[in-house]
């Protein structure tokens, strides 16, 4: 009975939601036709922060995704902001006591009713438990999992029509782009799968020796599938370098020990850390580094890996034959691929770009957007040979671009790859030997 009673109400709050994207979406045809009428993608872009949360998030996956989307696209939807209004301290307190099946109050003996954070899945609340340890609370807004499952169910069912309707957008695999940010964004709604992650870095931490490098405690009692509850760090943002430098004698080394982590992770953890923007890691008041946010992690072939670091390597030295053999490992295909042929239209591509850096073209720093445009003007070249690129690529070069900034900030005259202290896995040694 209570099966029934739940499906009846999830189509009544469909039904509601599909009302909501017919009236944003008609709304947008009739701007359109009174002569509002801006260009494809920012409309689109205006559009999907008009629906919320679901396309919100959809719009920072195109974003952060050039491997998979046209240029004008990506550039436009950086602007697709995750800008959520602050839910009423109300419901945040009704889901912590649904989901804990008890009071509030007998679990924290504190909760601020100002949120930290408020994004389109989830408020953060600072708090303190009962026993006295300082938390945050991350609690999922109500009724976002069943918005989200309606929303790519319609989305989905777009896409394959479109895909009938228009034979080539077969080849641009529409529909299992849309089914893979499905899985994702449903991933996200799971914070026992989150906690998880969070349980297998800190082993991750352990196993390897690393006390330098922390991640949140998870507190169990205090979790549930919509509700986590986690260790609070109190430090700054790498970025802070000034803030740094009161916690850290040598904020390169600071640096070294995050990048050395995160490349270990990349072999001898079960993921990696797939977004470390600068509020996601941070330096903690006794020195050592935070990662925190584990929503969103990578997981990525040895052999993958292998051939990104080689492909990012022969960028500086220039050698287009390692770069195109190191696409076609990255990449996928179902044709053959003349090596050589890749190879000279990869060159031709580095002919046109100016001023191009002798040390490091992928990661020149201050030039992200150029960076952007070759990154995107070589995978348009893997395309035109019948290259598919995972998503796992983009994300792997957006976390050498963060760490790149982090150089320029808090150690200058380090070389990326080059420098003594940063620990390259001995298995990657031999592939980038050329």
């Amino acid at each position: 009975m209570d099966a029934v009673l739940n499906q009846i109400d999830y189509g009544i709050k469909g039904a509601f939601r599909l009302g909501q994207t017919a009236s944003v979406l008609s709304g947008t045809g009739v701007r359109w036709a009174l002569g509002d009428r801006p260009p494809l993608p920012k409309l689109l872009r205006q559009t999907f922060e008009r629906l919320g949360s679901t396309y919100i998030k959809l719009g920072q996956f195109v974003a952060s995704s050039p491997s998979l989307f046209p240029e004008e696209y990506v550039r436009e939807f950086e602007g697709c902001l995750d800008k959520t209004a602050k839910l009423p301290f109300r419901y945040i307190q009704d889901m912590i006591e649904t989901e804990l099946g008890q009071p509030m109050g007998e679990v924290y003996s504190w909760v601020d009713p100002t949120p930290l954070a408020s994004a389109s899945i989830a408020q953060v609340h600072a708090a303190r438990l009962k026993s006295g340890e300082d938390v945050v609370i991350k609690v999922q807004k109500p009724g976002v999992k069943n918005i989200l499952l309606t929303d790519f169910n319609f989305l989905l069912f777009g896409a394959r029509i479109l895909e009938r309707l228009v034979p080539q957008m077969k080849r641009a695999s529409l529909g299992d782009i849309v089914a893979d940010i499905q899985t994702t964004m449903m991933e996200e709604c799971d914070f026992l799968n989150e906690a998880e992650n969070l349980k297998t870095f800190a082993r991750f931490l352990a196993d390897t020796g690393n006390n330098e490098v922390v991640c949140p405690k998870v507190y169990d009692q205090a979790t549930s599938l919509r509700v986590l509850t986690m260790e609070r760090f109190f430090g700054v943002p790498l970025t802070d370098l000034d803030s740094i430098k009161q916690h850290s004698q040598d904020p390169k080394n600071t640096l070294l020990v995050a990048m050395n982590t995160w490349f270990q992770s990349l072999m001898m953890c079960e993921f990696f850390h797939a977004d470390v923007h600068a509020g996601n890691l941070m330096v903690l008041e006794d020195g050592r580094i935070g990662f925190i946010d584990f929503g969103i992690v990578g997981r990525i072939r040895p052999e993958t890996w292998g051939a990104v670091t080689q492909f990012i390597q022969a960028t500086s030295s220039r050698n287009f034959d390692v770069m195109a053999s190191s696409m076609l490992t990255i990449g996928m295909t179902d044709e053959k691929v003349d090596v050589n042929r890749l190879a000279s239209d990869i060159r031709a591509v580095f002919g046109q770009v100016e001023q191009i850096s002798d040390s490091s073209v992928l990661l020149s720093g201050d030039e992200d957007q150029d960076v952007n445009k070759l990154l995107m003007d070589i995978v348009a070249i893997g395309r035109d040979h019948g290259i598919r690129f995972p998503r796992e690529f983009a994300l792997l070069i957006k976390q050498f671009l963060y760490f790149d900034r982090y150089v320029h900030i808090l150690a200058p005259e380090m070389d990326m790859f080059m420098d003594d202290g940063l620990m390259m896995m001995p298995e990657f040694d031999s592939l980038t030997q050329h």
